[in-house]
């Protein structure tokens, strides 16, 4: 029999804790019972997302060169970024004025969820300005931000390092040979690792749908598929421009990411595909000096998804209440989540986080949260495959604009997918690219 491929297995994952949840529904022991399956899945991403990160970033910018030529890399980056992240929050808040997925909700018939638990973490962060975010890039002690998984400060870090090993030449040989097997030996601790990928879907979707139910989703079904439907439009429509403006078809990614889509949906996690991202983009023609450094920094700056639903929910909550918000104050509000919205990834639940600092800014009351806390797993889903995409994307973006991206070594990935190469043919055809890319990064030194 042919092997059921992973994608499959996490989404029969999905379907049975989905099934599992609503049948054990309103039952906190089967959520008990479930939870564990998902913790030690997701524990076990945590566990080598920052090792992967700080060895393939030291590699990459190794073989990058100088600081200069890094510099230039983050600035590109950080620009796209801003510029993308800008357009999320312009879409969302358009899909809002269109649709007006608050106006009419009966508040009486909605369930109102605790958020003790954000307005913590608020009180934390939100004495930290743009001047304190960057700041707080720079580790004051690299082994907290590790312990903390804090990944900007652990970035900076990888960077400096990675750049000092080039700096000294042949005496950095024997740090950059340990790297590479670090990164090596991790890449394959993740393919390990992704085997249980269905097992811990399974817990996670089960524990959401035991505990809230799907009914719970009616009230508010509006709000979902307006969440739904700007977000399709979003990808197909802005990030599928902007793929084609640079050459790409964002189906190809599609096609390419569909495992990682399909987990990240169902995890609701960034995190849980960061790995498989990077070594796929990497196939996929993007050097491992850009895909190292914009795909992790991403996840704290482009996070698409985040920043178009933010900006869906805040115009949902005051349509909610009946407070009519001016063309002004709507500018305001995207100014204020351009910045609020940055830096902060690494917070629990950051989309209700950079929500929270943000309404007050508007004249929208924060107590509306509690009452779309209850669904806000169902969008998390939906905006996490957005994040992930987008920040492929960046990916290539970046390495096309610096004229580096390896569209033979694209399509040979891409025809290896369709079946047109053997995995055999395409192992060995990389291989050969692997050492070529070897010596002109040691030429460049």
């Amino acid at each position: 029999m042919k092997r059921i491929s992973l994608a499959w297995q996490i989404f029969i994952g999905l379907l049975l804790g989905v099934i599992v949840g609503a049948v054990f529904h309103g039952q906190e022991q089967a959520a008990n019972i479930l939870q564990p399956l998902g913790d030690i899945f997701l524990r076990l991403i945590k566990m080598i997302v920052i090792p992967i990160v700080i060895s393939s970033l030291i590699v990459g910018i190794a073989g990058a060169g100088n600081i200069k030529q890094v510099g230039k890399l983050g600035l590109k980056a950080l620009i796209y970024f801003e510029v993308v992240t800008t357009i999320a929050i312009v879409v969302g808040l358009l899909a809002a004025n269109i649709f007006h997925p608050g106006t009419g909700v009966d508040m009486s018939s909605l369930t109102k969820t605790s958020i003790s638990s954000y307005v913590e973490t608020t009180k934390e962060t939100s004495h930290s300005g743009v001047v304190s975010t960057i700041l707080n890039i720079v580790p004051t002690n690299l082994f907290a931000s590790l312990s903390e998984g804090d990944m900007l400060p652990i970035i900076f870090f990888s960077v400096i390092f990675g750049i000092g090993v080039a700096a000294i030449g042949e005496k950095g040989e024997p740090v950059l040979r340990f790297f590479q097997g670090v990164s090596e030996a991790m890449f394959y601790v993740t393919n390990l690792v992704m085997k249980v990928a269905p097992i811990g879907v399974f817990g996670l979707i089960g524990v959401t749908v035991a505990k809230f139910g799907l009914i719970s989703l009616i009230p508010l079904s509006k709000l979902v598929f307006t969440v739904y439907g700007t977000i399709i439009v979003f990808v197909i429509v802005v990030l599928g421009l902007i793929a084609k403006l640079f050459g790409i078809n964002i189906f190809n990614i599609f096609k390419i990411l569909k495992d990682e889509l399909i987990l990240a949906y169902s995890t609701a996690s960034s995190e849980a595909v960061l790995p498989k991202l990077m070594q796929k983009m990497e196939k996929f023609g993007c050097p491992k000096s850009i895909t190292s450094l914009v795909i992790p920094t991403g996840y704290s700056f482009n996070l698409d998804g985040s920043t178009l639903y933010q900006s869906i929910a805040a115009l949902f909550i005051a349509q909610m209440y009946g407070i009519h918000l001016s063309i002004t104050a709507q500018i305001s509000l995207v100014l204020v989540l351009m910045v609020t919205s940055k830096g902060i990834a690494g917070v629990p639940g950051v989309s209700f986080v950079v929500l929270l600092a943000t309404l007050g800014s508007v004249g929208i009351p924060l107590e509306g949260l509690a009452f779309i806390a209850g669904i806000d797993r169902i969008l998390d889903m939906a905006r996490t495959v957005v994040n992930v995409i987008g920040n492929s994307l960046a990916s290539v973006v970046v390495s096309k604009w610096e004229g580096k991206y390896d569209k033979t070594k694209a399509d040979r990935y891409l025809a290896e997918i369709n079946g047109e190469l053997s995995p055999e043919h395409a192992q060995l055809l990389t291989e050969v690219n692997g050492e070529r890319t070897s010596k002109y990064a040691q030429q460049n030194r």
